[in-house]
């Protein structure tokens, strides 16, 4: 009721102690449910359905009844918190900041064991806010300070980088439509598919190389010497996507602060495994 009340224009910050704190409390009732599952035979995780608990379940988990029967509800109903959490989660960078570090490991450990769907919730507690990030755009041999926030994923992080990139001059290529950035950064949500399609300008590479694929997270990027490092080559291939954002009610911000010196760009590939 909470959440519902969130979506409805209630205040995120106000609302989201019972929120998040019930999250976090049948998370770790769920992890714990499956540790106790693992100690009590070689079979497999059960599905997350409440048919499955009976006394004889409830016996394998051992502990008191009731302990043992609160941790059988978490596993099942853990992925009911998932939409107020969001609710909360993307409506307030305060409720991010202050909540994210602590639920983040539990949810994805939990989501690590394939009983249960939480990818929305994981990439919710994932996004990084007012987040400095170093751009070396390889085939230039260029590089840039950018800061970002509210971004759902890389596709979205894509489309702003083109945006301030290639559309701010800086470095070759097509431009994101007005469209397609707009979808990114509108406080206001799009209401439904809007069709428009956004195209890869890059390829978005970690500092060893590895591909930072569009459907993760910035928070992929790797920190080096304090700062998220990403590489910007040619891209392999043509490739796009529908431009609605992952977060609908969460607009990304990507601001351009500096354009690196000549000396600076090339100590920063000196962490890659490219030399500039």
């Amino acid at each position: 009721m909470a959440g519902f009340c969130v979506e409805r224009g209630a205040d995120p910050a106000a609302c989201a102690e019972p929120v998040l704190d019930g999250t976090h409390r049948d998370l770790l009732d769920a992890l714990e449910f499956a540790r106790r599952w693992a100690g009590g035979g070689e079979d497999e995780l059960p599905e997350a359905d409440e048919k499955i608990i009976d006394d004889a379940l409830l016996a394998r988990l051992g502990g008191e009844a009731h302990e043992a029967l609160r941790l059988a509800l978490a596993w099942c109903s853990v992925e009911e918190w998932q939409p107020p959490a969001l609710a909360v989660l993307c409506r307030s960078t305060e409720v991010r900041r202050r909540h994210a570090s602590a639920l983040l490991p539990a949810c994805r450990d939990l989501a690590a064991l394939e009983r249960h769907d939480l990818k929305c919730l994981a990439y919710a507690l994932a996004i990084l806010d007012d987040e400095p990030l170093v751009v070396l755009h390889r085939p230039t041999g260029t590089g840039f300070e950018v800061r970002i926030g509210g971004i759902g994923d890389n596709f979205q992080l894509h489309t702003l980088l083109a945006h301030l990139l290639v559309g701010g001059g800086h470095v070759p290529g097509t431009a994101p439509s007005a469209e397609s950035v707009r979808l990114a950064t509108d406080p206001e949500p799009a209401q439904g598919r809007t069709g428009a399609v956004a195209t890869g300008a890059f390829e978005l590479l970690a500092p060893d190389g590895e591909r930072i694929w569009n459907e993760g997270l910035p928070d992929d990027i790797p920190v080096v010497e304090g700062r998220r490092l990403l590489v910007l080559d040619e891209p392999m291939y043509a490739r796009s996507w529908n431009a609605d954002r992952f977060f609908p009610m969460l607009p990304g911000t990507a601001e351009l602060t500096r354009v690196l010196s000549a000396d600076e760009v090339q100590t920063w590939f000196t962490y890659t495994c490219w030399t500039s």
